[in-house]
């Protein structure tokens, strides 16, 4: 990453834009488990793109959550973060995407030793993964009740279109 460049981070549950920072501060953020999988960066806040897709944050891990349910990716000290608060535990499965290496959290070595925590003034608040995986549902809900409602526009208006349709072959035949 070029050191020169400012980055800018976009918190996805309010839009609050943090920068500019450094990348390293960006991914500090990261690292220390204050940047969401679904949160955005940028160097010139006008591309956006999810912070997951930036390489160098190593928010690589997926973390399942339940049979049916995942976390991520994100980065390792989220993972610790989440182990910590007991929002996972030690038989937690932890997906690595980068190798696609499926490990439980009591084989992961990263996880075993404690690292102090230096706190930053106006850094991006912690979200724990239920209110992230909360805030997921609800976009998916008001996702699908869009594509349900397009899709009875849809419907409506080919109705419409048919019996018009069939107007004009009956008018045409006589």
């Amino acid at each position: 990453m070029d050191e020169s460049q400012h980055w800018f981070l976009m918190k996805h549950d309010d839009g609050t834009v943090f920068g500019p920072i450094s990348f390293e501060q960006l991914r500090q953020w990261a690292l220390d488990a204050q940047v969401s999988p679904l949160d955005k960066v940028s160097t010139d806040e006008q591309n956006w793109q999810k912070a997951p897709m930036i390489p160098g944050l190593e928010m690589d891990y997926l973390v399942e959550v339940s049979p049916d349910q995942f976390y991520g990716p994100t980065t390792i000290g989220a993972v610790r973060e989440f182990l910590q608060i007991g929002e996972i535990n030690q038989g937690t499965p932890v997906t690595n995407c980068r190798d696609g290496q499926i490990t439980l959290v009591r084989d992961m070595p990263a996880l075993q030793t404690e690292k102090a925590e230096d706190e930053v003034a106006s850094q991006p608040v912690r979200t724990s993964i239920r209110f992230n995986l909360q805030q997921r549902i609800r976009e998916l809900e008001e996702a699908l009740m869009e594509e349900r409602r397009a899709r009875e526009v849809a419907e409506h208006l080919n109705e419409k279109l048919e019996a018009k349709l069939g107007e004009i072959t009956r008018a045409a035949s006589l």
